[in-house]
């Protein structure tokens, strides 16, 4: 579209992405805020484990902790197959490995459940939507296998699914 002076006006424009995720704070808390469930502690404007619980701090829930209260994970895991079920033990090493790794650098990073299902399969929620991505990587890294990654806009949930 020409506009004065023979310019070009762009109608399009970038909106900012819509987030639903309603576990993220709103608003920025007050500092140190300390979770009462798990110790993490909101400091220098992010959550973080503490060297030291500080004496005097503000107390509230971590998101992380939140959504497995609420049994809302924003992350789900679904491993199956033949071959994961011989090697069912290793796979869920690799996994607490991963997931440790993770949660000591970031704390909003977390497994929540792991179900054991009668059919074999085995479903695993997290608190964060990355870290079930990364986890099944490792997976298939290490193991091969097929990975399926699927990303839902609308309800801020990945779900992974990992069979071999």
């Amino acid at each position: 579209m020409n506009g004065k002076n023979g310019g070009v006006h762009r109608q399009d424009r970038l909106l900012k992405e819509q987030t639903h995720d309603p576990y993220l704070t709103r608003s920025k808390l007050k500092e140190p805020t300390l979770c009462p469930a798990c110790n993490v502690v909101f400091s220098g404007g992010r959550w973080q484990w503490p060297s030291e619980i500080p004496a005097a701090a503000y107390s509230t829930l971590c998101p992380a902790c939140k959504r497995t209260r609420d049994n809302h994970p924003a992350g789900i895991l679904t491993l199956s197959g033949r071959f994961f079920a011989g090697h069912h033990a290793e796979i869920l090493n690799l996994i607490n490995n991963k997931v440790e790794g993770q949660k000591a650098q970031h704390p909003m990073k977390r497994l929540m459940t792991i179900d054991e299902q009668e059919d074999g399969k085995t479903v695993i929620t997290f608190t964060d939507t990355h870290l079930p991505r990364g986890v099944g990587q490792a997976i298939e890294n290490a193991h091969g296998g097929t990975l399926d990654i699927h990303y839902t806009a609308e309800a801020d949930v990945v779900r992974v699914f990992w069979e071999r």
